[in-house]
């Protein structure tokens, strides 16, 4: 799949940026990203699914091409997603969601299940439920938050590719997934010098704040669709909420689904689809 559609929809009061590969007609494909990313972090993994599918990848509010308007609260993203999904006449849909995306794809999945056949989540944020809450570092506003302190301007693309292709995570990731994440990953700065991130730092800081506010556990057992899971080596219960070399998802999160199957990839970090797209594309195409 080469040649990209860009679409932007009036989404209840934001308006939403959706790419779309492929044929219409086609087996339809919904890929939702994970907090701070993109839509078009999906590039290497649609280059690898069949040519006759229609892919669908959107990008949340305050990502992306999205427009930035609050809330951000994930059970939100899940009403986005599945308005969205109407207006672009969306059904029996494989659902793929990676992390935060995972999430609101399992919450859509719940609530509207005509709109998705199977699921396939990729390391969702679901945490165990006795940790079904956000860490927020002591703070109590986004811009406290450790993670509103990232750098969020740069010259170009080019120089945040630079700047961080050498340090982890990104240094694990395909190196292509990589370059993606950075060239769509910022829009021309309003001063008109240089680029500014899509998803502010203070943005994603509030997306993880809120992420406590959605008990998503009660909606699992309504998912009668078949589940694919794919989980990477889970976190040590010391490490920090923002450690990302393993993985946050609850070990047994498999078990809350009527008709769900795990793979299980020790040797992946949490970023699963930036890491081996081939493996995910060749998980979604099987689903």
């Amino acid at each position: 799949m080469v040649e990209v559609k860009q679409h932007k929809l009036r989404v209840g009061d934001t308006n939403l940026c959706v790419f779309e590969w492929g044929r219409p007609g086609g087996h339809q494909v919904v890929l939702a990203h994970a907090t701070g990313f993109h839509a078009r972090c999906w590039d290497q993994v649609v280059a690898k699914l069949p040519e006759d599918w229609q892919v669908f990848a959107i990008e949340a509010r305050g990502h992306g091409r999205s427009q930035n308007k609050a809330p951000y609260n994930w059970g939100r993203f899940a009403t986005d997603l599945a308005e969205l999904m109407t207006q672009l006449g969306i059904s029996d849909a494989t659902g793929v969601g990676h992390s935060m995306g995972g999430h609101c794809v399992a919450h859509v999945g719940a609530l509207h299940p005509q709109f998705f056949s199977r699921l396939v989540l990729i390391d969702p944020v679901i945490f165990p439920p006795d940790q079904n809450a956000a860490n927020n570092h002591g703070v109590t506003k986004p811009e406290d938050h450790p993670v509103a302190r990232r750098r969020s301007h740069f010259q170009n693309w080019q120089e945040m590719f630079e700047r961080y292709k050498d340090r982890q995570p990104y240094s694990l990731w395909e190196p292509k997934v990589f370059e993606d994440y950075c060239r769509y990953g910022v829009i021309p700065s309003g001063t008109g010098k240089g680029v500014n991130l899509c998803c502010p730092g203070v943005v994603e800081a509030q997306v993880y704040m809120e992420n406590s506010t959605t008990n998503i556990y009660p909606l699992l057992p309504s998912i009668t669709q078949p589940v694919t899971l794919l989980r990477a080596c889970p976190r040590d219960p010391d490490s920090i909420e923002l450690d990302f070399s393993a993985s946050p998802t609850h070990p047994q999160l498999v078990d809350e689904f009527i008709n769900g199957e795990e793979i299980y990839l020790p040797h992946l970090t949490h970023f699963i689809p930036m890491q081996d797209s081939q493996l995910v594309a060749r998980v979604i195409s099987q689903a």
